[in-house]
């Protein structure tokens, strides 16, 4: 009964192949609630009269905003995603459009951190999200702020149950955290960097350092040969 019907054709890494009302697009947005944003997209640009073939094209050029669901791949095939889930929700939804797009041959390395001073009580669920999606789980720090790290730590492994331990790391200093998810990786698999996306900082006691997840993601993928 939709006015505006949207259907996906294929789902890649490297972008969505969308039938919108009988109209064929590519578009380099990923994954399919990415569907769903273009669909409404769509529908608002038709509804102001904009004409069809010029909606169609802007789509089809529109890139990925910095930090979510933005994505490197090594020489070795390894796939690096950093995205800013940082919520239940929002980590569950980055893994479910993995899951998509994923062969299922390849592993799924998640590393995850929370935040300090801020809602705790979701620190256990992310690790069970993490798990429950991940073939391997790296704990580490987010954005620690006034909190010791490793009682964050202490706070998510609550949500790690024994047969998910055994594929669960912690490793508190994020940029050893990376290093490491990197030298667990095998061609094909895919690592997702989760919490920070487009932030260019760590928060550590007050103090903001300079800290870029897709940055030190390349320095080692370089760094390592992979």
């Amino acid at each position: 009964m939709a006015d505006f019907k949207c259907r996906i054709l294929e789902n890649h890494l490297n972008g969505l192949l969308l039938n919108i009302n009988n109209h064929e697009v590519w578009v380099k947005l990923i994954g399919s609630f990415n569907a769903y944003n273009v669909t409404a997209v769509y529908a608002v640009a038709s509804l102001l009269k904009q004409d069809t073939i010029n909606i169609l094209t802007t789509l089809s050029n529109l890139n990925s905003v910095e930090g979510r669901f933005e994505y490197v791949k090594s020489e070795g095939g390894v796939i690096g995603i950093v995205d800013y889930a940082h919520t239940p929700d929002a980590l569950k939804n980055v893994l479910e459009t993995i899951k998509d797009i994923r062969t299922g041959d390849e592993q799924v390395i998640t590393l995850v951190g929370c935040g300090g001073d801020r809602d705790a009580a979701k620190r256990p669920v992310m690790a069970s999200i993490a798990c429950q999606y991940s073939n391997k789980v790296i704990l580490t720090s987010d954005n620690p702020r006034t909190e010791d790290p490793e009682e964050i730590l202490n706070q998510m492994q609550k949500g790690i149950d024994v047969v998910d331990a055994k594929k669960t790391l912690r490793i508190s200093d994020r940029k050893e955290a990376i290093k490491t998810a990197l030298t667990l990786a095998q061609k094909g698999d895919i690592i997702l960097i989760a919490g920070k996306g487009h932030e260019k900082y760590q928060e550590i006691k007050g103090v903001k350092h300079h800290f870029d997840d897709m940055e030190i993601l390349k320095e080692n993928i370089k760094t390592l040969g992979i």
